[in-house]
């Protein structure tokens, strides 16, 4: 299993919105995809119809060791998309893991004994450099950076790339950047075009090709528990997201005839 963090420190840049949307995106090419939820806001259980009454056992319960990935995680309306959704248990595993343990590899340390049920695992981190955020870098194979197309978001990338290079240092030396989608991406915001420019400057071919605009139906989406690529599959935001899709399965060692299926 292949496992990608999707995260920026910085909220409101789409992070969840791409983490549901690519996994929907991964699963419809055949793959098994497995979203594991480390936001406390639990926005990414949710957006996929995860009511709070099925989430019995939650990335929460994983963290701390009383459940395993296989137990904790439930399907969703998407075939062969599963989510380990996210309680508010989970705004609390910050403090507990202090006492714990081998701390930073909890998560990995659960997927590890993982049964092979899943072909990809996303893993939503929450808004911040945390503890949560330094377990999901430390099981990760690589990381997906959403970036919201304004000057601070782009002021918060130094920052985000310091902490991957300190997690390959002393954690995880295989970890590295598979991408930087550009988000919320609006044609017209002459900021939006520098924003675009200098990134690309600056990181070359790690960002993505493709871009997610603005776009009113992804936000409409999760109010349904809906991924977008469900509630309007021909929604720009959709159609950038099946695009991007496209990219990330290029990028990963996935074998042939998922590849191909894509």
């Amino acid at each position: 299993m292949i496992s990608i963090a999707v995260a920026n420190q910085k909220g409101g840049v789409g992070k969840t919105t791409s983490a549901i949307n690519l996994a929907t995106a991964l699963a419809a090419t055949g793959l098994r995809v497995l979203l594991i939820d480390l936001d406390p806001q639990g926005n990414a259980s949710t957006g996929l119809g995860i009511t709070q009454a099925s989430r019995l056992r939650s990335s929460y319960e994983v963290l701390i060791g009383t459940a395993s990935i296989d137990v904790a995680a439930v399907p969703t309306r998407v075939p062969r998309l599963d989510v380990v959704p996210a309680t508010v248990d989970l705004s609390g595993a910050e403090i507990e893991l202090v006492d714990f343990d081998q701390r930073t590899h909890r998560l990995d340390a659960a997927l590890q004994v993982a049964p092979p049920r899943w072909d990809v695992a996303l893993i939503d981190c929450p808004p911040s450099l945390g503890l949560l955020t330094i377990n999901a870098m430390v099981a990760a194979d690589r990381l997906l950076v959403p970036l919201q197309c304004e000057f601070f978001a782009l002021e918060g990338l130094s920052q985000l790339l310091s902490t991957v290079e300190r997690i390959r240092a002393r954690f995880n030396p295989g970890f590295s950047i598979i991408g930087v989608a550009l988000t919320m991406y609006d044609r017209r915001n002459r900021l939006t075009e520098q924003v675009s420019t200098d990134v690309r400057a600056v990181l070359g071919a790690v960002v993505f090709d493709t871009v997610i605009p603005r776009n009113v139906r992804l936000s409409e989406a999760p109010s349904h528990g809906l991924p977008a690529l469900i509630y309007d599959h021909r929604c720009s935001g959709s159609e950038a997201y099946i695009a991007l899709a496209r990219e990330l399965i290029a990028r990963l060692p996935l074998p042939t005839a998922s590849a191909e299926a894509a």
